[in-house]
């Protein structure tokens, strides 16, 4: 072979070799412009969860259904999984430094991707190169999560074709039907509008349901005997059916005699309702005393007893006596019995009486009882005493002349220092001195008798 043709050859030689080295630069630059090792990206860290492992290098990174970057590598831990995401410079500049990713599926069946989520405070700073992103922990996002680990194995229970027979039959029953599915749940949203402000008080509802159950699982047994019980008494009513007639004739009869009744008196029982307002009323007003009046009463045999030394080595009557003033003579046209007194109802229990005990009420509760005598022209004025015996009910009347007045002359023993008089202190007298009352010395009236005459005295 001569030089001209060797050199012929090496040209050869190295032009398919430059060929050669050509078509792999190409290949390189074509691999390497898809795995985009010339675009500029902003990578982050992402530190997930378990579920981070379900997804795939180059698995789309997302924000609001926008695809700004990819995953470029997975990295699984002892806790979770790290991922390497590349994102997009110029989309880079719009997300906050604090934004937080979910892991969600593209389709119900399709692989995971990265939700960027966008908080509602974003940060000042956009994310940057070497930024670490935390998975969302929020509450919707583990629900959300939870939801999709819980739907995948009954997913992986059904069997692909009878999933396609039954997505092809859902197909062919909605085919055509779309606007009225749309009319149905636009009025769907419409009933659930209205329906949601009363889902509070469905919860409350539902939880005294629950309560209202518990109750009447406590009253199980009890309605089980009841019901028992009425078994019973239904057995009886079969078995007493011909009484039971015979009764229902009878009270027909009955029914009748009272209608024929009412008919024939019925004014007459309708004047009486009306005839008897006035005594009604008047018992009505005076009911706050019963109580009171019905308690002295109930005891008035024990006290009774005990006024007349029963079950004590001392029998006989035991009371304390008090002298008061003379009312006066009767007036012929003058003390006709009236009654005039309005004081309304009241009730004095015995174990509240004030002591003394005053001829008539004091004025503070009505003074003297309104009976239509006339008290005759007074010379002193007695007071009684201050206590006031207790008022269980209605208004004291002080308005009209006070009857029966405890006011009179002298001292109702005739004139003063006379022998009646004379006579009745000495027997006031002779317990106190120890000597009977005719020992009792007459010049006594004369010292004694001014403080005694004209007061209250209390014989013991």
């Amino acid at each position: 072979m001569s030089a001209q043709g060797a050199l012929k050859t090496v040209r050869r030689r190295m032009l398919g070799v430059a060929l050669l080295v050509v078509i792999a630069l190409f290949l390189s630059l074509t691999v390497a412009s898809y795995q985009k090792a010339f675009r500029s990206t902003v990578d982050v860290t992402l530190q997930a969860g378990s579920s981070a492992n379900q997804l795939l290098p180059n698995s789309d990174v997302k924000v609001r259904g926008m695809i700004i970057g990819e995953v470029r590598d997975i990295a699984t831990n002892g806790d979770g999984a790290e991922m390497q995401l590349a994102i997009e410079p110029d989309k880079a500049e719009m997300i906050p430094s604090n934004v937080s990713a979910r892991l969600l599926p593209k389709t119900l069946f399709g692989e995971r991707y990265v939700s960027l989520e966008l908080p509602q405070n974003a940060g000042a700073d956009n994310i940057a190169s070497g930024d670490v992103i935390q998975q969302d922990r929020s509450k919707a996002s583990i629900e959300l999560e939870k939801v999709l680990a819980d739907t995948m194995p009954v997913l992986q229970a059904v069997q692909p074709d009878d999933l396609a027979a039954t997505l092809n039959a859902l197909s062919q029953a909605l085919e055509g039907r779309g606007k009225p599915l749309g009319e149905t749940l636009s009025q769907l949203n419409t009933y659930l509008e209205g329906f949601n402000p009363s889902v509070p008080q469905l919860q409350e509802n539902l939880q005294q349901l629950v309560g209202f159950a518990e109750t009447y699982e406590q009253a199980a047994p009890d309605l089980l005997n009841a019901l028992e019980n009425f078994s019973t008494t239904s057995r009886t009513m079969v078995e007493q059916r011909d009484n039971l007639a015979t009764l229902n004739s009878q009270l027909t009869t009955t029914s009748n005699d009272m209608t024929a009744f009412l008919e024939a008196n019925g004014d007459n029982i309708i004047r009486l309702g009306e005839q008897s307002r006035p005594n009604l009323d008047l018992l009505a007003k005076y009911s706050p005393s019963y109580p009171c009046f019905l308690g002295e009463m109930a005891e008035f045999v024990p006290r009774v007893n005990e006024v007349f030394g029963k079950g004590t080595n001392e029998p006989g009557l035991h009371i304390t006596l008090e002298v008061n003033q003379n009312r006066g003579k009767y007036e012929p046209n003058q003390d006709e019995p009236e009654f005039n007194d309005k004081r309304g109802p009241r009730c004095y229990p015995h174990d509240q009486l004030p002591s003394p005990f005053p001829q008539y009420p004091p004025e503070s509760d009505g003074g003297p009882i309104q009976d239509g005598s006339t008290p005759p022209p007074s010379r002193n004025t007695v007071e009684g005493p201050s206590g006031k015996p207790p008022n269980t009910g209605g208004e004291a009347q002080t308005s009209g002349p006070q009857s029966t007045s405890p006011q009179g002359t002298g001292s109702g023993l005739g004139v003063v220092n006379s022998p009646a008089e004379r006579d009745f202190v000495s027997a006031l007298l002779a317990p106190t001195m120890g000597v009977p009352a005719n020992e009792v010395p007459e010049w006594g009236s004369l010292l004694v008798g001014p403080v005694l005459r004209g007061a209250e005295v209390s014989y013991r």
